[in-house]
């Protein structure tokens, strides 16, 4: 757990994107990437603060909102030595599931949220996701991203549910993006 001076520090930093992941290089933006992770990670646990030890039910059937959930896996190419080689895959696979979490929070399940009000907890989350997925969009090129479904409409009664599946599965692939760009600032920048 962060203490509440890194947090702060965290918070501080700004909540957008000022450049792309691309540069003149042709590598990756890994500092910006890095700052914009861990802004990220923060904002997760802040907008679902743990709450002690709580059972979700399984539901008979599978949800597909929550079912196919991206994940970071080995064959994506993010442990260092796959990002030494070429780390296009994993940057394609954590672009992929920022373009997935981005549908999810502005659905319909987070309307109606508290924290869901200008500069709330889930907004600055929703507008941190957006930021690091247009970072790692290259200018002038569209990165194939596999077909996210939106979203089937929920009914007011699973949304509570349905919010902490998202969120904590946003928060297991948000610390595994955060430690690529951790890595990828530390040894592969330039």
């Amino acid at each position: 757990m962060l203490g509440d001076g890194a947090v702060l520090l965290l918070l501080l930093l700004p909540w957008t994107a000022q450049g792309r992941a691309v540069s003149e290089a042709g590598g990756p933006a890994w500092a910006r990437g890095q700052q914009l992770s861990r802004q990220l990670c923060v904002l997760a646990w802040r907008a679902h603060p743990p709450m002690g030890h709580v059972d979700l039910p399984r539901e008979e059937g599978g949800d597909e909102t929550t079912e196919d959930v991206p994940r970071i896996q080995c064959e994506d190419g993010c442990d260092p030595q796959g990002l030494r080689d070429n780390s296009q895959s994993c940057l394609q696979r954590i672009h992929q599931g920022l373009v997935f979490y981005e549908k999810l929070l502005g659905s319909d399940i987070f309307t109606g949220e508290p924290s869901l009000l200008p500069d709330g907890p889930v907004d600055q989350l929703h507008a941190s996701v957006l930021g690091l997925r247009e970072l790692l969009q290259p200018e002038g090129h569209h990165w194939e991203t596999e077909q996210t479904p939106s979203p089937t409409p929920s009914q007011p009664w699973q949304r509570l549910l349905l919010r902490l599946k998202i969120l904590r599965s946003l928060q297991a692939f948000v610390a595994v993006a955060a430690r690529v760009f951790a890595h990828g600032a530390a040894t592969l920048s330039p």
